[in-house]
């Protein structure tokens, strides 16, 4: 077998890269710098944290398993220009990478929301991270990974999901211990049933904190409704 026949059985077993997937749905983007936007969303099934707020433990084991040819043929029909990659973790399927890497490639502007527990090292860089930092109030402060911090770029997000004053003054004291606003924007989540968005507002007012206050807007739109 000659090196351009090996070449082309590698290609074509690429091509046959499986995840599992939860769902596949198109919506408004309710998060991240990209709110409001028509976007495709991928949901990958499977997370190894269990936070208390999580509205998406559906997707801890249900799912289909899809090529990466076959998701990228299902997410076309939308013609949308912006497609995340959500969980879950997904992250937690090691092909995620490479489905990243051939959204990237097919021309979509592609963002990961991930956990900030998996290694994010080998993210393509072409991908915009929106990264969690576990605040107190999420019962999974522990798995903070600190060491994904270098490998986000200004063009990444991180995002505090808030539960309450605690989990504020908690999350003031990483982004200045960390210096995390010299690294990327930094977004202040209310969480959707324990904390008013106004209050956390006049907090972020009254400390002159220079993070952005994020809602969630498709629940504002839709309630938590799956797919939405």
């Amino acid at each position: 077998m000659d090196s351009g026949t090996k070449h082309e059985l590698s290609v074509q077993q690429n091509t046959q890269t499986e995840l599992r997937i939860n769902e596949i749905f198109y919506s408004i983007q309710g998060e991240s710098v990209k709110s409001g936007l028509p976007t495709v969303f991928i949901r990958l099934t499977g997370c190894p944290l269990r936070c208390r707020y999580c509205d998406t433990a559906y997707a801890f084991h249900d799912g289909s398993k899809m090529t990466i040819d076959s998701i990228i043929h299902n997410i076309s029909q939308y013609r949308a220009k912006h497609v995340t990659v959500t969980g879950g973790e997904p992250l937690a399927q090691h092909s995620c990478l490479e489905l990243l890497a051939r959204l990237c490639d097919e021309g979509f502007l592609v963002s990961l929301e991930t956990s900030g527990f998996m290694d994010i090292a080998n993210v393509d860089e072409r991908v915009m991270k929106i990264m969690d930092i576990k605040t107190p109030g999420s019962t999974e402060e522990n798995k903070n990974n600190f060491d994904n911090l270098k490998y986000l770029t200004e063009h990444d997000q991180i995002k505090f999901v808030i539960c309450n004053k605690t989990d504020y003054e908690w999350s003031v004291q990483k982004v200045t211990d960390l210096n995390l606003t010299d690294i990327c924007e930094i977004l202040f989540s209310p969480e959707h049933d324990s904390l008013c968005a106004k209050e956390l507002a006049e907090w972020v007012l009254e400390d002159k904190l220079n993070v952005r206050l994020q809602l969630q807007l498709h629940k504002y739109l839709w309630g938590n409704v799956p797919g939405k």
